[in-house]
């Protein structure tokens, strides 16, 4: 099975660079449009059989291009949606934004204990997109796309993807409507490439 993961496009909150993580969310900018409309253009010639969107509207409208290209209604999950900020929710400020990202890649090396101030902790932030990313494999589609958000889907693959880990994702900020391609390989799932890069079959030195 192939997955291609996709970043939400552009919001308001990533403007001023907010943590912005409750449901639904802001709406997407005029250049979130743009960059939905284009990632639509660019997966629609994909065999791609499902789409996916967390409960948040930014979400569903960078993915709602890409469904109607491919024929197919888009599924939305709760599952999907960002990482829950708690206490840090709507902050600017860089010591509580990087509270946040240093939480999600600890999460990324393993130590899904860690939780962040009046939010989740790895395993129950895991937990739920997991069950999605089941859900998707055991459909029987050989393609499908999720769109969800930056510090999920980092954090996420860097657990998760046989091939990547802590130190290659924290190194990485997914853009807006940036891609990873992740091909399954018996239980694992390996990426293929990162906003466009190929990604070494083997761990990332």
């Amino acid at each position: 099975m192939r997955l291609f993961l996709i970043r939400h496009g552009q919001t308001p909150s990533n403007v001023i660079g907010a943590l912005d993580t409750a449901v639904p969310g802001p709406a997407l900018t005029e250049l979130g449009m743009q960059q939905a409309s284009a990632i639509g253009e660019l997966l629609g010639a994909e065999p791609i059989a499902a789409v996916y969107a967390s409960s948040q509207l930014r979400a569903q409208q960078t993915a709602a291009p890409l469904a109607r290209l491919r024929s197919v209604e888009l599924g939305v999950r709760d599952g999907l949606r960002e990482i829950t900020a708690g206490e840090l929710e709507m902050l600017t400020d860089r010591r509580s934004v990087m509270e946040y990202i240093e939480t999600c890649m600890a999460w990324a090396a393993g130590e899904l204990d860690a939780r962040i101030r009046g939010g989740e902790n790895g395993h129950e932030a895991f937990g739920r997109f997991d069950e999605v990313i089941a859900e998707i494999a055991a459909s029987g589609v050989e393609s499908a796309a999720l769109v969800s958000h930056g510090a999920m889907l980092r954090s996420w693959a860097g657990y998760s993807v046989r091939n990547l880990d802590a130190a290659f994702v924290s190194q990485r900020v997914l853009t807006n409507t940036g891609v990873v391609v992740l091909n399954s390989d018996g239980p694992d799932w390996v990426a293929e490439s990162w906003l466009g890069d190929a990604v070494a079959t083997g761990l990332p030195e």
